[in-house]
């Protein structure tokens, strides 16, 4: 039987997630063996045509020729992945659906009209069906094997849902929040960094976007004790998964109340 065709492909983003892939060293060489990479831009210059059965998408949708795109890589992919913040919710870079784009284009270019672009920067769920999303800036690579392997498998990945809060407990460390007052997002951002931050004395930058269930309420109303002000949780929530339904619609209704 011949192998899966795998295929990697970038939009919008840093290259930090493909680079997870290859960051997995040993067992990259066991996903080697098992697929056939056909498009990996990181990895390889050699691009085998479609169909793929697995593919992961890297990046968000920020202009009208991506948009085009990836409806190409879906048409030709039997199974997609986004993997990364800006894949899964629109990057850091979905600031800019709050702003002037405009404005920005004739602030930086010399000659903006040479410049064709979205006013936003939207994940590829907007855009076409997604299969699974991993989420992370970047990816844990870890999680990105389970993910292969699942595929490979016919299973379903099994990737935590729960707070980064657990990743604390099962970790040893003390929760910031409680122990020194310092403002973290843990409670309400999933697991997968191993609770990097708060290992180091430092609030959660929410980098894995929203667990299940996130209850942003009690998380704002705790922070505000801690007289945190409204502008410093809006800008608190819109960093790497601004655009992620729960933070965008928490940011928009502190906007509006504070």
């Amino acid at each position: 039987m011949r192998k899966p065709k795998l295929a990697v492909w970038k939009f919008a983003s840093c290259d930090g997630c493909q680079l997870s892939l290859l960051d997995a060293e040993d067992e990259l060489l066991a996903v080697a063996g098992a697929v056939e990479i056909a498009n990996f831009p990181e990895a390889s210059r050699e691009v085998l045509p479609g169909p793929y059965q697995l593919s992961l998408v890297e990046g968000s949708i920020t202009t009208p020729h991506d948009a085009e795109r990836i409806q190409q890589v879906r048409s030709e992919s039997e199974f997609l992945v986004t993997i990364g913040a800006c894949a899964t919710a629109g990057g850091i870079q979905a600031l800019r659906n709050w702003a002037d784009v405009a404005e920005f284009t004739r602030s930086v270019y010399a000659t903006p009209e040479f410049i064709d672009t979205l006013d936003t920067s939207t994940a590829i769920a907007d855009h076409v069906t997604v299969d699974f999303e991993l989420r992370g800036c970047p990816i844990n690579k870890g999680q990105l094997l389970e993910v292969v392997n699942a595929f490979l498998y016919g299973r379903r990945p099994d990737i935590p849902g729960y707070s980064v809060c657990i990743e604390c407990k099962r970790r040893g460390t003390t929760c910031v929040m409680v122990a020194d007052g310092t403002p973290c997002l843990g409670p309400v951002t999933q697991a997968g960094c191993g609770a990097l931050c708060p290992a180091y004395h430092r609030g959660c930058y929410g980098c894995f976007g929203p667990a299940e269930s996130a209850n942003l309420p009690a998380l704002i109303s705790e922070l505000r004790r801690l007289e945190v002000d409204d502008a410093t949780l809006v800008r608190a929530l819109r960093t790497y998964n601004a655009y992620a339904p729960e933070f965008r619609a928490a940011s928009d209704e502190l906007e509006v109340t504070g």
